[in-house]
């Protein structure tokens, strides 16, 4: 059932169940205003675009979620898809390329995906969340640094490129301030946990450039004052041609805020024993991505970071986001002139952790012992990220699994023919059967699906003599797709044209419903069709001695 957990929370809220919520989000808006200003940032926009998404797309995912306790906000996955769409198309096309991923979450969430989103492989998911980390981390170098470069190239390699021919342009303003930051986050966050290091950080640097005076660039000397202007922007005109360019982005943007934002509920249900609706997530970060970008946000999802510090601090129901939400838009308000101190080394020190913990490296390198297959996608989806872009990397990803999970499957599939030889006999076998000599006995195992499909048609066609009685065991067959059907169709149609009976044996429930819908039990004939092999074995008896052949004597499990 499509219905937002903030109608179901409300049925028993109480008041001390408010002052709960309440603390929360008076606490978890100091972890969301950063986050807001260094992702916007990192994405080529100007940072009041980042606190105007956590505000926005932040009380929508709250408020119509599948998830008790779901933070939303601009998240670091988007970093790269942000960069790369701006550099083609603009800041246009960036919005353009937000809303029409909303509109295919809203539409993933209606169609039920939300369960089909777990099942993206872990090695591709780990290999473009640690591109983006790395990704993260190469962008903020020159801000770190206070490298004096005009304009920092998008790709990584031309990046790095440029960052080594001007190293010898380094302010060591910028330089004290970011290794003071980074300082205060590390240690901080290791003593106190109630109270962010990043915030600690943001306030102790910002007094320390404004009390000294010192040359270090912040948000307002590159950027300006923060406007706190909510007011619909104007859309582009927009054509099929362009919307046809955005596609592929805004896809990945889709794909991006579902893996975060279902990681996060999922972590969220952990930590307070909660289920959510992932159908609901899908359709409420939709929701706040289309609306979001109508006043001038950038794309949102669920944040793992925020969430977790959301129920750290009390929160058990949606409330806790909406406080949260609203606190950051006072604070836009009315102190929006006080963030545009923040200095920006500060930010890129932030930015950096944020990079390192999003790459989870220990994951990383266990994975790297893990089968071959795996580490090719694993490694393929993270230099794809690195090198090119998270859209490139997530296409080839995912098509790599699919072939691979196609070929383990296919190999998994085996096809026997049961020759009745005691020493090939299963230990269960107890039954002793007169199988004629002219009764061949072929079991699958495993799904008869367009992978494994050739290899019946395969073991089917090396028959050198003609079988009065062709007699299939598909019992450890779970699962047939229309090409194991074509096969098995063909196969038949051929041993009728030569006068062979075919029986099948052992249906499971997939199999059998299909070969029904798809005439093959009727092509078959029902009495030549059963889950008991050792009937069949009978009816195949009776079938050779009509012909006055002479059976032997052999044993086959049932």
């Amino acid at each position: 059932m499509l219905k937002p957990k903030l109608l179901i929370t409300l049925k028993d809220y109480t008041k001390e169940k408010f002052i709960s919520d309440l603390m929360a989000g008076l606490i978890v808006w100091v972890v969301a205003l950063p986050m807001a200003i260094a992702f916007a940032i990192a994405g080529g926009v100007s940072p009041e675009k980042g606190i105007i998404t956590a505000i926005i797309a932040g009380f929508l995912i709250s408020a119509l979620g599948g998830t008790r306790v779901q933070i939303g906000g601009p998240a670091g996955s988007f970093v790269v898809i942000m960069c790369i769409v701006l550099h083609k198309f603009g800041h246009q096309g960036l919005t353009i390329a937000t809303i029409m991923a909303g509109v295919f979450l809203i539409l993933m969430g209606l169609a039920r995906f939300g369960s089909v989103i777990k099942f993206i492989p872990y090695p591709v998911i780990a290999g473009f969340t640690s591109g983006i980390a790395v990704f993260i981390f190469s962008s903020q170098v020159k801000d770190f640094l206070g490298l004096t470069i005009k304009e920092v190239p998008i790709e990584f390699i031309p990046k790095w490129i440029e960052y080594f021919k001007h190293f010898d342009t380094i302010d060591f303003y910028d330089l004290g301030i970011g290794i003071i930051s980074l300082v205060i986050i590390l240690v901080w966050q290791r003593y106190f946990k109630k109270i962010p290091g990043t915030l600690i950080a943001i306030i102790g640097t910002t007094i320390l450039v404004k009390l000294f005076n010192l040359p270090v660039d912040t948000i307002g000397s590159r950027f300006g004052q923060i406007d706190a202007n909510f007011s619909l922007i104007t859309l582009p005109q927009v054509n099929f041609s362009l919307v046809a360019q955005l596609i592929g982005p805004a896809f990945t943007i889709a794909i991006l805020a579902s893996i975060e934002a279902l990681m996060s509920a999922v972590v969220a249900d952990g930590m307070i024993g909660t289920k959510h609706n992932s159908n609901m997530e899908l359709i409420a970060n939709g929701v706040a991505n289309v609306v979001s970008p109508l006043f001038g946000g950038i794309p949102a999802a669920g944040a793992v970071a925020r969430t977790a510090t959301n129920i750290k601090n009390g929160a058990r129901t949606p409330i806790a986001g909406i406080i949260q939400a609203l606190i950051l838009l006072l604070v836009m308000v009315f102190f929006g002139k006080l963030a545009s101190l923040i200095p920006i080394p500060t930010l890129a020190a932030i930015l950096m952790v944020v990079a390192y913990n999003m790459s989870e490296w220990r994951s990383f390198v266990s994975l790297l012992k893990s089968p071959r297959s795996d580490v090719i996608v694993l490694l393929l989806t993270f230099g794809l990220t690195v090198i090119f872009d998270v859209t490139i990397a997530l296409e080839v990803g995912l098509l790599m699994s699919v072939f691979l999970f196609m070929r383990r499957m296919a190999l998994v599939t085996n096809i026997e023919y049961i020759t009745g030889d005691d020493d090939e006999q299963p230990n269960d076998v107890e039954i002793d059967i007169k199988i004629p000599e002219c009764v061949d006995i072929y079991e699958i195992n495993g799904p008869l699906f367009f992978g494994a499909a050739y290899k019946f048609e395969e073991a089917i066609g090396v028959i050198k003599h003609r079988p009065k009685v062709l007699i299939i065991q598909m019992r450890n067959v779970p699962a047939i797709d229309s090409t194991g059907i074509h096969t098995l169709k063909q196969i038949i149609t051929k041993c009728q044209k030569q006068n062979i009976v075919v029986m099948i044996a052992g249906l499971q429930r997939q199999p059998r419903k299909t070969l029904i819908q798809t005439g093959i039990v009727k092509q078959v004939g029902r009495a030549n069709i059963s889950s008991n092999l050792d009937k069949l074995l009978l009816r195949a008896q009776t079938i050779v001695q009509n012909t006055n052949l002479q059976p032997k004597k052999t044993m086959i499990a049932s």
